[in-house]
């Protein structure tokens, strides 16, 4: 029996879901939570096999909570399931843990194929999604991308500076900082300073 969590805080979704994942005989659903914050409550409590999320919640949420789920809950798959394809979605949430990701728009079938293959722990990704990924691996950001100063400041971030300190130790403002962090996050197409680090690692432009 696999034992699911259904993420989402829209009540109709949840029922639809719990509807859904119950034709089958061997999924239970185990609990059901409407934020972030309860979804680790819950998680924490019964231990599902795969947690099936929406990422647009209240917060926690996103990569965010992915990594959560990750840390305090190993042995739980997070399996996304949820509107939004973009690259800012797509590849912090995968680097973050997530072992799948579908649009709401897949077919039941789909769906529990996905169930399935995530308790086995296979990676299930919509169609949509895996070109998104494969295309940015065959287009990298190059270093140039990225101005030296966007350089410098997104290296101190990854040092654990804050806004203030980056912006003393460059001798510019913390609103300059801010806004060379938003051409950063728009450069990488992530969503944060956790995701900008991250990505900028791999590859390789700090």
């Amino acid at each position: 029996m696999i034992r699911v969590v259904v993420v989402d805080d829209h009540p109709v979704v949840r029922d639809g879901l719990r509807g859904m994942l119950g034709t089958q005989d061997d999924f239970e659903v185990v609990g059901e939570a409407a934020s972030g914050t309860e979804a680790l409550t819950v998680i924490a409590a019964v231990r599902p096999d795969v947690a099936v999320t929406d990422l647009r919640l209240p917060a926690p949420a996103g990569a965010e909570l992915v990594r959560l789920i990750r840390s305090r809950a190993p042995g739980t798959r997070v399996l996304v399931l949820t509107t939004h394809d973009t690259d800012a979605d797509v590849l912090p949430t995968i680097e973050a843990g997530a072992i799948g990701y579908l649009l709401k728009d897949a077919p039941r079938e789909e769906l529990f194929r996905a169930v399935r293959a995530a308790a086995r722990d296979e990676t299930v990704l919509s169609p949509s999604v895996a070109a998104r990924l494969v295309q940015r691996v065959r287009t990298p950001v190059p270093v140039s991308a990225l101005s030296g100063r966007e350089r410098e400041v997104l290296s101190l971030v990854a040092r654990g500076r804050t806004n203030r300190e980056v912006g003393a130790a460059l001798h510019i403002s913390e609103a300059t900082v801010k806004t060379h962090l938003q051409h950063v996050y728009a450069k990488l197409e992530v969503p944060d300073r956790a995701s900008a680090v991250s990505e900028a690692h791999r590859r390789g432009l700090i």
